[in-house]
Formats: C-alpha cells, sequence, structure tokens
C-alpha cells in the first residue's frame, strides 16, 4: 500500500498529520518545514519556549 507523499510546501496546516515512515526518509526534515511553515505562514509571535514538538530519538530531537 503507498500512502500519498506528503508535501509540507502544500499540506494544510490545520488539523492534525501523521508522520510514519521508514529511517531516513526525511520525517524531521518535513516536521521543522510544517512548523517553520506555520509560524511565518500564519503570522504568529511565539516564543521558543511556546513550540512544542515531540519525537522520539536523541537524533532527531538534536537535530530539531
Amino acid at each position: 500500500m503507498n500512502s500519498p507523499i506528503l508535501d509540507v510546501y502544500t499540506t494544510p496546516l490545520a488539523g492534525h498529520t501523521l508522520i510514519e515512515a521508514s529511517a531516513g526518509t526525511g520525517k524531521t526534515w518535513t516536521i521543522s518545514g510544517l512548523y517553520t511553515r506555520l509560524l511565518l505562514d500564519q503570522g504568529l509571535n511565539l516564543q521558543v519556549s511556546e513550540i512544542l514538538v515531540v519525537t522520539f530519538t536523541l537524533a532527531a530531537t538534536a537535530e530539531l
């Protein structure tokens, strides 16, 4: 079963998005792009301490 490819530039920002894929496929890059787009496109004035991104590996945490 092939899932649709998530396009970080056009994916709607409202609602929930599940990113599930194998190692090395760009999950962390995609998460970074989505929350950056959310901040820039929505004009939100948030501090770093107000942003929550959840990941399950130390490598992804360091990258984010």
